[in-house]
C-alpha cells in the first residue's frame, strides 16, 4: 500500500517513476521485502524490478528459505555478493539481468579501436555497465563451488541461521538485554535494555578485546549491536563464546 501510494504521488506531482528496489536482507537488519507483491506493483505500472539480494539471497538455496526470492522469476534484474554470504573474499557481485539489453543500448560506446570480427557473437562485458575492463573475480566463487559443492555450501548457511535463531534465544533469556528486530537470516541485533551509551560501551569493549568484531547500528532512533554470522569458519562453539564474553563486559 506505501509503495503504490508513492507511485501515485509521484506521476500526480508530474513525476515518472521508473525503477523499483526491493531487499532481501537489508544491511541494517535483514529485513525481507514480498517480492512477488512488489512484482506485481512494477508490472502495474511499468516499473523495472531491481531486487537488491547481496546478503540474504544465498539463503534461497535451502529449501525452507527459498520463499525469501518467491517471484523473483518476475523481476527484471537481481544482484547477489558472494563475499557476504558465499565465503568469497571481496569483492564479487553476481548480476542476473533479464533484458540485457536495456543495459547495452545504454552503455555501449565502441571505439574504432575496440572492435573485433567477434563484436556480434561474443559477450563484451564493456557494453554492459561503467567500466571498459573486469579482473576475473568469478574464478573465486567457482573455488567454493568445486571445493565444498551445492550441499555443503548449504549445510553452512542453514547452520548459520541455526544458530543466530539460538542466539537470540540466549539474548531473549537474559534480563539485561532485549532483541530489536526479527531474525530470519544470520543476523542478530539486540541491545543492553540500560540504554544507547551502556550498548555503545559494550561494543567498543567486545571488540577491544579482540574475541569478536560486532558493529552497531541506530534503529527507531536506538543503538543497537549487530551480531553477523557469515564466517565460512565461524562455529557454533564461536557463538558461544562470544555470548559469554558479551555477558561478562554487560556487567
Amino acid at each position: 500500500a506505501l509503495l503504490r501510494q508513492a507511485i501515485t504521488t509521484d506521476l500526480a506531482n508530474g513525476l515518472r517513476p521508473f525503477c523499483v528496489v526491493s531487499t532481501t536482507g537489508t544491511t541494517s537488519v535483514a529485513s525481507i521485502d514480498p517480492v512477488a507483491a512488489v512484482q506485481d506493483i512494477a508490472d502495474e505500472f511499468q516499473l523495472w524490478h531491481h531486487i537488491d539480494s547481496a546478503y540474504g539471497g544465498p539463503a534461497a538455496i535451502l529449501p525452507e528459505m527459498r520463499w525469501i526470492l518467491e517471484g523473483a522469476g518476475r523481476a527484471d534484474s537481481l544482484v547477489i555478493n558472494p563475499h557476504k554470504w558465499l565465503f568469497t573474499p571481496m569483492d564479487l557481485s553476481a548480476f542476473y539481468c533479464r533484458r540485457p539489453e536495456v543495459l547495452r543500448q545504454a552503455f555501449a560506446l565502441v571505439p574504432e579501436y575496440l572492435k573485433t570480427n567477434q563484436d556480434n557473437v561474443a559477450v563484451n562485458l564493456m557494453d554492459y555497465g561503467i567500466p571498459l575492463g573486469r579482473r576475473f573475480r568469478a574464478l573465486k566463487l567457482w573455488f567454493i563451488m568445486r571445493w565444498f559443492g551445492r550441499e555443503k555450501v548449504a549445510s553452512i548457511i542453514r547452520s548459520h541461521i541455526e544458530w543466530a535463531a539460538e542466539l537470540r534465544s540466549f539474548v531473549e533469556a537474559d534480563p539485561r538485554f532485549e532483541m530489536c528486530a526479527p531474525t530470519r537470516l544470520s543476523l542478530v541485533c539486540f541491545r543492553l535494555k540500560a540504554g544507547d551509551e551502556a550498548t555503545r560501551r559494550l561494543l567498543d569493549a567486545i571488540n577491544a578485546s579482540g574475541d569478536a568484531f560486532l558493529s552497531g547500528n541506530v534503529l527507531n532512533g536506538q543503538f543497537v549491536l549487530r551480531f553477523a554470522i557469515g564466517n565460512i569458519g565461524t562455529t557454533r562453539e564461536d557463538i558461544g563464546l562470544v555470548w559469554s564474553k558479551l555477558q561478562s563486559l554487560a556487567g
